[in-house]
């Protein structure tokens, strides 16, 4: 059986080409075992910061992995 994990990263961005985090703003949250538990943190974080142009989220999903 494969299992992954999801995760939530991202934080302040020092421009709006989204190349380098702000020092000290980089988030990451997880892991989540579903990508709509991590949709749902991505959403949730989206939100309490939307008022920033230069923050942004991703999902990102960790490679599969065969569990014994």
């Amino acid at each position: 059986m494969t299992k992954s994990n999801f995760w939530v990263i991202g934080g302040e961005f020092g421009s709006m080409n989204f190349h380098k985090l702000v020092e000290g703003s980089a988030q990451v949250q997880g892991p989540f075992k579903t990508r709509q538990e991590a949709e749902d943190a991505w959403r949730t974080v989206s939100e309490e910061n939307r008022h920033k142009a230069g923050v942004r989220f991703s999902i990102v999903e960790e490679p599969s992995r065969v569990s014994a």
